[in-house]
């Protein structure tokens, strides 16, 4: 059995004789004479000189390594590059021109070769060999004007992590690293969310085209005490939001409203998933809804564990953080107005990270998502492609006369009116 290894220790007095008499015969020697490595006598006079360099003049090199023993070095602060705005930089050249450089970098704090590079630059820009100059543009900070649009993206929904940020701003033609974004996002108060990860499932898929499957699930929530119950409509392929209401229920009557508005708008889906709730289906006999379903020729599955509906109830935890969490509802008409605003603000500016990050559901849902990402490349923005052109810019014909079937219609503002004919 190997003897387990003990290392000795040594008191202020032995460190002090072992320097003295290593100062007159040698580390080698005194270790010898005092059975002390020879490399621990080196250590600690290397440690009494850098003591002794620190300390005040009057103190011994025993006195000093025996008094102050060596401490870790503090840490160093970070170093942040000063920034020179253009017409400060202006200043400093004309200084220059008058004074020289070794006064001026004096005066002002900045480095000589800064000063050279920026002459040659300014030489560069004057022969039209460079297209910018140091001494021409915005006095504005860049880093500033970065922190600002983090933090004004940000700010205008919180629930967006630093990747999301990010996203909404090179969809928006800036383009900007995660770690950045998260930098100045704990500096103004962001907290990483601590989320308990489960084991993955195989159970994945996706639809291939828009309108294949839709999901349906309800949202619990209360508003000042009064329970609410958020029916969403969820399209699988593009993560498109094609219904939303809210109710005082899981009933029948409101998922049947709710979904056939939704169909008149956006078309009739293939297939509709939904967990095994009341108001989707009725293990004993067939179910309004389900009836519903089989009169419009849509096929209805029925989700046997949460997973399987898991991207609806990942986008409820959305709504919850981002809408619910953040905001306070006085009453049902505003918790209504509000949600139905975040239902737009998800469909056509919310990017989504399913989608490849630089998407939003409404670029895959209405198929442009080659032109918006051709948009986005090229550094140009893509707000509006395929969205219907503002009213202020349509043309519209207010005042219509026409006749069908030997009747005189009014048209007035887009209301027809027929007039009877006197004969």
């Amino acid at each position: 059995m190997e003897k387990k290894q003990s290392y000795r220790r040594y008191t202020a007095k032995e460190r002090q004789n072992a320097l003295k008499l290593a100062d007159k015969v040698g580390p080698a020697e005194a270790g010898k004479k005092l059975g002390i490595p020879d490399g621990t006598i080196c250590n600690w006079r290397f440690q009494a000189r850098k003591a002794a360099a620190a300390a005040p003049e009057s103190a011994t090199t025993e006195q000093t390594a025996v008094a102050n023993p060596p401490v870790a070095p503090a840490p160093k602060e970070k170093r942040v590059a000063k920034f020179y705005s253009p017409s400060l930089k202006a200043q400093i050249l004309e200084y220059v021109a008058q004074h020289g450089i070794t006064e001026a970098a004096e005066k002002f704090g900045v480095s000589r070769f800064a000063i050279y590079d920026w002459q040659r630059k300014v030489k560069l820009h004057a022969e039209g060999k460079a297209k910018n100059s140091p001494v021409t543009g915005s006095d504005e900070n860049p880093d500033q004007l970065r922190d600002h649009r983090i933090l004004a993206e940000w700010k205008s929904s919180t629930g967006l992590g630093p990747s999301q940020v990010r996203n909404q701003l090179r969809r928006q033609g800036y383009k900007v690293s995660i770690h950045t974004v998260r930098c100045v996002m704990e500096e103004h108060g962001y907290v990483t969310p601590k989320v308990r990860r489960k084991e993955g499932h195989d159970q994945r898929f996706e639809a291939v085209r828009p309108n294949q499957l839709w999901h349906l699930d309800f949202l619990h929530r209360y508003i000042n005490k009064q329970k609410v119950y958020i029916l969403i409509l969820l399209d699988d392929f593009s993560r498109f939001i094609v219904g939303g209401a809210l109710w005082d229920g899981e009933r029948v009557e409101a998922v049947m409203e709710t979904f056939e508005s939704s169909v008149t708008r956006y078309g009739r889906p293939e297939k509709v998933l939904s967990d095994g709730g009341s108001a989707f289906h009725s293990w004993r006999g067939v179910g309004r809804f389900t009836s519903l379903l089989t009169e419009m020729e849509i096929d209805q599955i029925v989700a046997e564990t949460p997973e399987t509906n898991g991207k609806l109830e990942v986008l409820n935890a959305n709504i919850q953080k981002e809408v619910f969490d953040e905001q306070r509802f006085f009453d049902l008409a505003e918790t209504h107005r509000r949600f139905r605003s975040w239902i737009e603000f998800y469909n056509l500016r919310r990017t989504h990270h399913a989608l490849g990050g630089l998407l939003v559901p409404a670029d895959r849902y209405f198929g442009r998502a080659e032109e918006v990402l051709a948009c986005i490349e090229s550094q140009r923005s893509p707000a509006g492609i395929g969205e219907p052109a503002p009213v202020g810019e349509r043309h519209l014909d207010l005042f219509r006369i026409s006749s069908h079937r030997g009747q005189v219609e009014l048209h007035l503002l887009g209301h027809r009116l027929v007039l009877p004919i006197r004969r």
